[in-house]
Parts: structure tokens; C-alpha cells; sequence
């Protein structure tokens, strides 16, 4: 702690005389600021790096950064050198006097109290005093230096490894959320759609059973249940996961999904192969999500699904005509916002009332998570 607390000081003292440095050429080299200005702040990068433990710096400043950076080292500097000079002079002067014997007592009086001590002892209190506050005053500036160097050229290694850390925390929640919620639709779609239909087929064979006479109509009535209970069961099963996204690809399971969406969808397929597995995924339920929501509860009747990449990046866009004022914060839309941000993607709604909706995904061709 003592090491760390003096490497800050030293990285304060030193940017008190990088800071009167750079006002002076603030103040008269300013036509040539071009020339000395990146040179400036490349110095106090590795100054920052080197002793006040703000590294890895990734932006850049300009004649902005500089001027607001002398004006706190400076003026925090001066404070902090003028504390430990003072300290230092009190120290010192405390052992001198008790080395060479010279110390003298000192009364000291307050209210009810008389206190007699000696000349070192007072000097080495003030002395102490003065250090304990010049150090805090180092660390204080120091940690004002970090946050200008954060604003203006960036965070740090640290800080970016401390962000990311709290960002994946927060996707994996969401995504755990995001499956649970996910459960509890399968859930009602078994409950509401397969079994019931379940129940009526087993009601009607029971009936064939104890009532022979009516045993043909009966049965053509189960066989009629039981078609309508396999397709359910396929729809169900689709909605969990569609086979065709495995073995034919995300262009096959959008056109499969856009056939019974149960209105028009148009979909334009711009991508040159296949993206990876988990890009596929994601993209396709975030499709499957948006028709939904823009047939049960837009009531769109035109519906269109757009797919480009780049380089980098392959984006989706989900556009209707509906009656829009879609909620970003629903269980469906939010779901699939936790999805796309734990691939490290962007997800975007835009829907005014009355004015459709507009669902934007953006994924990286590569997650790394992947």
C-alpha cells in the first residue's frame, strides 16, 4: 500500500511539471499545436501507465485534454508538494531536535486542560499531519487524473476488463430469463394445444368403446382428432426448434416460418453462406418473434424480412405495416434482446403507434462466444 500510495505521488509531482510544461505551450507554441500536442499526450499516456495504473488507452485527444489535465495537475500538485514539503520540514526538523538535544518543552493550554510537551514532539505531529494529508491529496488528484484520461482518451484495460466482466454477468441472467420464459411457453402451448386435444381423443375412443353403434362415427371423429393433435405437435415442436434450421439452413427455416405466419412475408436472403450456428439461431427465433407479434397483435398485413452482411456483421430486419407501439421491455421482445446482446449483437425496436414496427438485429459473423 505504502509502494502504491507513493508511485501516486511521484505520478502527481511529475504531471505538476508535465502540466506547467503544456500551459506554457498552450500559451505560446499554439500555431504549432499539431506537432507537439500528440507527442504531449503520448508522454501522458505512459506517464498515466506508468504510475497512476490507468493503461491500455485506446482514444485519442487533443488541445481539450491537455489544457483541463494542467489546470488539476497543477493545482493539485502545488497543493500536494507544498503538504509534504511542509511535513517533511516538520519531520525533519523533529529528529534534528532530538538527535542534537536541542528540543525545548512547550505548555500548551486549553480550557481545563494544561498539557506540557516538547518542540519535536509538536513538530513531528504537524509533520505527520501534513504528509497523511499530501497523500491523500496525491491520491485524491490521482484518481481525477484517471477520470479525465477514462473521458477523454478512453478507459483502460482494467476498466474495459471490469466492464466486459459486468456485461457478461448481466447477458447470462438475461439469457437464463430468456430460457425460462421460453419454458413456460412451451409449457402453455403443451397444455393449452396438445393436451387438450390429447383429452378429446381419448374422450372419443371411450366412447366408441361403450357405445358400438356409434363406433364408426366415433372413430372417424378420432382420426380427425388425432391429425389435428399431430399437427399441433409439429407446430409445437417448430416453435421449440425447427429440424429444417440444421439441415437446410436459415433461408429454408424463414421461408417454412413465412408460409404459415398467417399473413403475407416476404423474404429477402442477401447472405453469401451459411453464418454460424448460434448466429443462425438467434436470428431465426428473433424473425419467428416479430411476425408473431406484428399477426396476433399488429394485425399486419404485409410483412417484411431483410438479411445483408458485411464483412464484420450480418443484420436482420423485421418491418410490418401493423399498428405498431410495440413495447421493447415485453417478455418476447426483451427475450430476444438478452439473446442478441450475449453474442455481443445489437438489437433495436422502432415502433410508433400507428406507424408499424420496425425489429433491427445486428450480430457479429464470428461471437465470440461462440
Amino acid at each position: 500500500m505504502v509502494v502504491l500510495l507513493a508511485r501516486r505521488c511521484a505520478g502527481v509531482l511529475l504531471g505538476l511539471v508535465t502540466g506547467v510544461a503544456e500551459l506554457a505551450l498552450l500559451a505560446l507554441a499554439w500555431p504549432w499545436r499539431s506537432r507537439w500536442v500528440p507527442r504531449a499526450v503520448a508522454l501522458e499516456r505512459r506517464r498515466l501507465a506508468a504510475l497512476l495504473g490507468q493503461d491500455g488507452h485506446a482514444g485519442d485527444a487533443g488541445p481539450g485534454y491537455l489544457a483541463l489535465r494542467a489546470v488539476v495537475a497543477v493545482l493539485g500538485g502545488y497543493v500536494v508538494l507544498a503538504l509534504v514539503t511542509v511535513g517533511t520540514l516538520f519531520v525533519t526538523g523533529a529528529v534534528w531536535a532530538t538527535v542534537a538535544g536541542v528540543s525545548s518543552p512547550v505548555t500548551l493550554a486549553f480550557p481545563g486542560i494544561r498539557l506540557i510537551t516538547e518542540t519535536w514532539a509538536i513538530g513531528l505531529l504537524l509533520g505527520s499531519l501534513s504528509l497523511a494529508l499530501g497523500a491523500l491529496a496525491g491520491w485524491a488528484v490521482a484518481g481525477a487524473e484517471r477520470r479525465l484520461a477514462v473521458r477523454f482518451l478512453g478507459p483502460g484495460s482494467r476498466e474495459l476488463m471490469r466492464r466486459r466482466i459486468a456485461e457478461l454477468t448481466a447477458t447470462r441472467r438475461g439469457v437464463l430469463r430468456a430460457v425460462d420464459e421460453e419454458r413456460r411457453r412451451i409449457e402453455r402451448d403443451l397444455h393449452d394445444g396438445v393436451q387438450q386435444r390429447g383429452v378429446a381423443l381419448s374422450m372419443l375412443l371411450g366412447r366408441a368403446r361403450h357405445d358400438p353403434a356409434a363406433a364408426a362415427d366415433l372413430l372417424e371423429q378420432a382420426y380427425g382428432e388425432s391429425r389435428r393433435l399431430l399437427d399441433e405437435l409439429r407446430s409445437v415442436a417448430w416453435r421449440v426448434y425447427p429440424t429444417a434450421l440444421d439441415e437446410l439452413g436459415l433461408r429454408a427455416a424463414l421461408l417454412g416460418m413465412a408460409e404459415g405466419a398467417g399473413a403475407p412475408v416476404s423474404v429477402h436472403y442477401g447472405l453469401s453462406g451459411r453464418p454460424e450456428s448460434e448466429v443462425e439461431t438467434v436470428l431465426y427465433f428473433a424473425a419467428r418473434e416479430a411476425v408473431t407479434n406484428a399477426v396476433k397483435h399488429a394485425r399486419a398485413r404485409d410483412i417484411l424480412i431483410v438479411l445483408t452482411e458485411d464483412e464484420r456483421t450480418v443484420r436482420m430486419v423485421v418491418s410490418d405495416d401493423g399498428a405498431g407501439g410495440a413495447d421493447p421491455a415485453g417478455g418476447g421482445l426483451s427475450g430476444l434482446a438478452r439473446r442478441v446482446e450475449a453474442l455481443d449483437g445489437v438489437f433495436e425496436v422502432s415502433s410508433p403507434p400507428g406507424g408499424g414496427t420496425r425489429v433491427s438485429v445486428t450480430l457479429p459473423r464470428e461471437p465470440s462466444c461462440a
